[in-house]
């Protein structure tokens, strides 16, 4: 997992999408690096794995997977791993990362990102889960943060608390995906604030940055530009965070790659701002 220090300067990258194939192959795409999704390019072989080959050639890689399932009560699957490590020693990522939830049990996947309980016992699981998941793949994981749109009676912590433990207990890295932070603080009150000062953010190795669908309850869409409330926490926080990588994420309507640059360029014109002491929003 590559350092960060003091004096190192951020990264920016986008999310590479079957939209934009052709404009990344033709090239060259002013972009530090891009972020792919994990099991898209799990195969043997086809064009997406062309694609990414002929990508990686001249663009750092970050694989991001949806499907490991660090919450899953009954354990990792063996076969998933040994094909994401595959893929991991074949395209030497920056790093892979994946999510902090649940989404499949051993005879059943939801192909939903799903909501754990911030219990000890669930906190038990997830450590044990990404400890086996770091020894199988020989590095250590980097795991994002919810979004959620509902809460378990029985929490024990908060969730930045829980998130907190697990890269304590287990050496992981963090990536901070701060439009889940603005989704899940609308959707159970909480501050963003108070969730920035409980993590541990020298963990934090990429930040997301992407949109969601506002109402009484806000839902992650990633389908929309980054939200001001986004952008106004971004702002923030970046001086906490040198030498991180940010990205704009984008899964559906999805715009041509120079709307996606210009947004990727108003994310790098905000973190060359001279740091100041301001607060997060609360």
């Amino acid at each position: 997992m590559n350092a960060r220090g003091p004096g190192a300067a951020p990264r920016f990258g986008l999310g590479l999408r079957r939209a934009h194939y052709d404009d990344f192959l033709t090239g060259p795409v002013p972009v530090d690096f891009v972020e792919v999704i994990s099991e898209n390019f799990m195969v043997d072989g086809g064009n997406p794995r062309h694609v990414l080959e002929r990508v990686r050639r001249d663009t750092a890689v970050a694989l991001h997977g949806v499907s490991l399932s660090v919450g899953s009560a009954h354990g990792l699957d063996d076969s998933y791993l040994k094909r994401l490590r595959a893929l991991a020693d074949w395209i030497e990522p920056l790093w892979v990362s994946d999510h902090v939830c649940w989404t499949r049990t051993s005879a059943h996947n939801s192909h939903d990102l799903l909501p754990l309980p911030y219990t000890r016992e669930a906190l038990q699981v997830v450590c044990d889960n990404v400890h086996r998941a770091q020894d199988v793949l020989g590095r250590p994981l980097v795991l994002e943060n919810p979004s959620s749109y509902l809460a378990f009676p029985g929490d024990e912590m908060s969730e930045w608390a829980f998130i907190a433990a697990i890269a304590a207990h287990t050496g992981c890295g963090l990536l901070l995906d701060l439009n889940n932070i603005v989704v899940s603080a609308h959707n159970h009150g909480f501050a963003p604030a108070d969730y920035i000062a409980g993590l541990p953010l020298e963990r934090v190795r990429q930040v997301h940055l992407a949109g969601h669908t506002d109402g009484a309850i806000k839902i992650d869409t990633h389908d929309q530009p980054v939200s001001a409330d986004t952008w106004a926490l971004y702002a923030q926080v970046m001086p906490m965070l040198p030498g991180v990588a940010v990205m704009i994420e984008r899964d559906d309507n999805i715009p041509p790659l120079p709307d996606m640059l210009s947004e990727l360029g108003q994310a790098r014109a905000l973190a060359e701002r001279p740091a100041h002491r301001c607060a997060v929003p609360a």
